[in-house]
């Protein structure tokens, strides 16, 4: 099983303000869901989002 992250620990991983994080996974940007009233993220999706915001980004060979 993976790490369950926190929307700070998520944002120190990202390097983004915690409020940016809220506003992502709120939007459904990025992959979390709920405990009670607040986010939870899997460590492997969040790494797995990164990668795939990476490979969108990439330049042509």
């Amino acid at each position: 099983m993976s790490e369950i992250l926190t929307v700070r620990e998520v944002a120190a991983m990202l390097k983004i303000n915690e409020k940016t994080a809220y506003k992502l996974v709120a939007k459904g940007e990025i992959p979390g869901f709920k405990v009670g009233g607040s986010w939870r993220f899997d460590k492997d999706e969040i790494e797995k989002w990164i990668h795939v915001k990476m490979s969108k980004h990439e330049l042509p060979k």
